[in-house]
């Protein structure tokens, strides 16, 4: 266990065991920190990313310190990584570990204590992650979940839910993306050849139906019913 204490140097197959054990106290540490400190990463994902910018800024900022030990070190990591990924994808019991199943936060307009303090969160944190979703009431909330990557999913009560033109079964006209036409005062000819139109038509709009010119123009988008939207520098 030498190399596990500071060396002069160290053999190849010392470094990769300090990474391994590095990967593996890593997992532990971020699991008993809770999900919130994942910060929307998966545990995986969180971990790896954390100790790869370790391992190469230290040989890059410190002129005693090579780069064979931070490239084998690397180079473990990710096996470490890869295999985990692909172990959770065939192994249940280990999926569970790196991906816990979702819980409960909010179930038919009852916050459940015991989820927010397996979340690590506070009523107030739940609280704003609702009115993110502009729910100013739990009462509303069928179901919220606490996600294993950080998020909470909401789900409301369907007598809540925004009425939808499919609900009366009314048609409703395709999607359409409008595009950019004008971006801070610059024409993108681009789009002309889509919209079937030359730039003079586009300059004659603005001038009679805007009343400004192109080089006034923040942003302008149009779709493809020749609807065009102009916003001018305030």
């Amino acid at each position: 266990m030498d190399f596990f204490h500071s060396q002069e140097t160290l053999r190849s197959i010392e470094w990769m065991l300090r990474a391994i054990i590095a990967f593996f106290f890593l997992l532990i540490v971020v699991k008993v920190m809770g999900q919130r400190a994942i910060s929307q990463l998966r545990l995986l994902d969180f971990v790896i990313t954390l100790v790869l910018g370790n391992i190469i800024a230290h040989p890059l900022s410190d002129e005693h310190l090579g780069m064979k030990g931070s490239m084998i070190s690397t180079v473990v990591l990710v096996v470490l990584y890869t295999g985990g990924l692909l172990i959770s994808l065939k192994s249940r019991r280990i999926e569970k570990i790196l991906e816990p199943a979702p819980f409960p936060l909010i179930k038919e307009g009852e916050i459940i204590y015991k989820g927010l303090k397996k979340a690590r969160i506070s009523i107030d944190h739940l609280l704003a992650e609702l009115r993110k979703e502009k729910i100013e009431d739990v009462n509303k909330v069928a179901l919220a979940l606490w996600e294993s990557d950080g998020k909470i999913s909401i789900f409301l009560d369907p007598k809540y839910e925004a009425l939808t033109p499919a609900i009366y079964q009314m048609k409703t006209e395709p999607f359409d993306l409008p595009r950019t036409i004008i971006k801070e005062g610059k024409i993108d000819s681009t789009v002309f050849a889509e919209i079937n139109k030359e730039e003079g038509w586009l300059i004659n709009t603005l001038n009679n139906h805007h009343q400004t010119e192109v080089n006034n123009v923040l942003l302008a988008t149009i779709d493809r019913k020749k609807d065009l939207k102009v916003f001018l520098y305030k």
